[in-house]
């Protein structure tokens, strides 16, 4: 006669089952709490540049009360002007003239509304010249306001210094910042008898290219072209699972 029991095999069977969900459902649930434990830190680089190029834009003008003498005082200044950038090393092909801006001034009327009699006849061309040399652009800048002298009315609108290489420099400071914000939270986790791991995800900000040892930024990123010396500065916020 067969004493055993039919309900040995299945009960077996089923306590093996209960111990494997266990078993994984732990696993599962100390994976997913694991998960859930992370650090969230932000890490800085900051790089000083020198620009290196350099970029003037500005205007000669004239007033005349007749159109066909402010053109030709126009025509005549534009080789006073050529001259004298030769003379400071500046070469043809590194200016470059752009258009011819024409309007009328017209008399302000006693009651101070504008009538319909011109008083005078403006032509403005403007220019742009190019540099390599970053210091000779800014003593240029200041020196072409001395065309007055000339008779030459010249306004220099703005000098813009460049740093060309700023492309090739983005993913360097970025990497540089991402290593930071990782040193950050090693520092904070060790601190807590804990130890980082991996990383779970990382958010770059925007550039910031400041004057030297400037504290301005931007939600939208800043880049300074007003100064030879500046900063780039880049910012990660990164997120690291801590065990």
């Amino acid at each position: 006669m067969n004493n055993k029991n039919p309900w040995i095999v299945p009960s077996a069977i089923l306590s093996v089952s209960i111990i494997i969900s266990v078993i994984i459902f732990s696993l599962v649930w100390k994976s997913a709490r694991t998960a859930e434990q992370t650090i969230t830190v932000t890490g800085s680089a900051k790089i000083p540049i020198v620009s290196d190029f350099a970029i003037i834009q500005g205007s000669v003008k004239v007033e005349e009360r007749n159109a066909q003498g402010a053109f030709k005082n126009l025509k005549t200044s534009i080789p006073i002007l050529s001259k004298f950038l030769k003379e400071r090393g500046v070469k043809e092909e590194q200016v470059d003239f752009l258009h011819i801006d024409k309007y009328e001034q017209y008399r302000i009327g006693l009651n101070g509304y504008q009538t319909q009699e011109i008083l005078k006849y403006v032509y403005q061309q403007r220019l742009k010249i190019e540099l390599d040399d970053v210091n000779k652009a800014k003593e240029l800048s200041l020196e072409l306001n001395s065309l007055v002298e000339k008779g030459i009315n010249f306004t220099v609108e703005s000098t813009q210094y460049h740093f060309s290489k700023l492309a090739d420099m983005k993913a360097d400071i970025q990497a540089m910042a991402a290593q930071n914000a990782q040193l950050r939270a090693d520092k904070i986790a060790t601190a807590t008898g804990r130890k980082l791991g991996p990383l779970r995800k990382a958010r770059m900000g925007v550039l910031q290219i400041t004057p030297s040892n400037s504290t301005m930024i931007s939600d939208y990123g800043y880049n300074d072209m007003s100064s030879i010396e500046k900063d780039i500065t880049a910012v990660v916020s990164a997120s690291f699972e801590i065990e």
